[in-house]
């Protein structure tokens, strides 16, 4: 099957270049490469030729911590939010007062956990944003 005829002719790259470098230049080139939205090598030397943007990641490692402990703080919040659910499904078909007074204390200790995770959230997001909006 052809390939799909392009809209934009101009954009199509039709010219072959071929060159060699030394093992320190192909060193560079690979470490941009990793450590860029690039593919290949040859996209690297297109955009440096072509002067367009590449954009660079950069991992902060001194995050990790902080990122495993929201994570365990999303998955803690997910859970309680299952069990709210659950209760208040249970409580809907109960049609016994007692009961029903039963899971109402029960769904409001739950949201006493939410509280106290949400002000561990607040202070870590507020740790983060004195970081990261540094002067």
């Amino acid at each position: 099957m052809p390939r799909k005829k392009t809209s934009r002719p101009e954009q199509l790259l039709s010219h072959f270049i071929r060159t060699r470098v030394t093992q320190t230049v192909f060193n560079r080139l690979e470490n941009i490469r990793q450590k860029s939205d690039c593919h290949s090598i040859g996209t690297v030397a297109r955009k440096i030729l072509s002067k367009e943007k590449i954009t660079l990641f950069h991992k902060d490692i001194t995050l990790n911590a902080t990122m495993e402990e929201l994570a365990l703080i999303r998955k803690e919040l997910r859970s309680i939010g299952i069990n709210i659910n659950q209760i208040t499904r249970t409580f809907n078909q109960d049609k016994v007062a007692t009961h029903r007074a039963f899971y109402v204390l029960k769904v409001a200790s739950l949201y006493k956990k939410v509280d106290q995770k949400v002000e561990t959230l607040l202070t870590i997001i507020s740790n983060l944003a004195g970081k990261w909006l540094q002067k």
